[in-house]
């Protein structure tokens, strides 16, 4: 798809949603709970809305890569599940992987701190202004996702999110956290309600609420240099969506994973 095309189906998507507001009555009606999906990982299509970045871009030796996994799709039959909840995904999948590295190039040691890598959905221009995504009206981010390479890298992932606010370099943060250890996929839901505001790699000293109801990015990154970790890292992705608690079919998915709260920092994983 041209970038001209992908410019005037923005808009038209812009235009039939707001048109759809407006039939619907919006405001006046309940609003809606239905599960909204926001993104999806299974065509090249889908992977081209999404940049990269990594530590090399200012001199460091990580490296990254966003790519389909044509892999995962597989006949039913030869996906095998070792649990009751275990997620069967036979489709191609996006794969975030590269290697994470602490060191810095020659010459640049001490002025800039390796270890980070990331990958997060590309700004979506329209000729009405720039597409975002309402989730005021949901719980959840809800991210269906598998976690490969070496164990010690799968500590280490943050959820990003950008909002439509007046300072740019602002994110909300998350850790990701995964209940499985054997590289199966799982569902991994999120409350909005316990991201964190950060700005320029810093907790921000105040914080505020969310302003969901104009979310313009969403992204992950491995943030090794805060934990002290490398090594080979991969994260299979197949889809990000706003959901509420009814939406959520297995309830252990919600169980509080013993942490320190939202603190974004963490200890290093030896």
């Amino acid at each position: 798809m041209s970038r001209i095309s992908g410019y005037l189906n923005r808009t038209s998507k812009l235009l039939r949603d707001n048109a759809s507001r407006i039939l619907r009555m919006e405001g006046a009606d309940e609003p809606s709970r239905a599960p909204k999906l926001l993104f999806t990982f299974n065509s090249r299509e889908d992977i081209a809305q999404f940049a990269t970045g990594c530590d090399a871009d200012v001199g460091g030796t990580s490296t990254v890569h966003f790519e389909l996994d044509e892999s995962t799709a597989k006949p039913a039959g030869e996906h095998k599940t070792s649990s009751p909840n275990a997620i069967s995904v036979n489709r191609p999948t996006g794969k975030f992987w590269g290697e994470m590295r602490l060191a810095v190039r020659s010459g640049l040691e001490g002025q800039i701190r390796g270890g980070y890598a990331g990958f997060r959905s590309k700004p979506r221009p329209t000729l009405f202004g720039e597409l975002t995504e309402d989730v005021s009206n949901h719980e959840y981010l809800a991210l269906r996702v598998r976690a490969l390479g070496h164990p010690r890298t799968r500590n280490s992932y943050f959820v990003n999110l950008q909002t439509d606010g007046p300072i740019t370099t602002d994110l909300w943060q998350h850790r990701l956290f995964f209940r499985r250890d054997d590289g199966a996929w799982e569902d991994i839901f999120i409350p909005f309600k316990d991201f964190v505001l950060t700005n320029a790699g810093e907790l921000v000293p105040h914080q505020v609420q969310m302003y969901r109801e104009r979310v313009r990015t969403i992204g992950i990154s491995l943030l090794g240099g805060n934990s002290g970790v490398e090594g080979p890292y991969e994260l299979g992705i197949d889809s990000i969506s706003a959901v509420n608690v009814e939406d959520v079919t297995d309830a252990s998915a919600l169980e509080k994973v013993p942490t320190e709260g939202t603190q974004w920092q963490r200890p290093p994983v030896l």
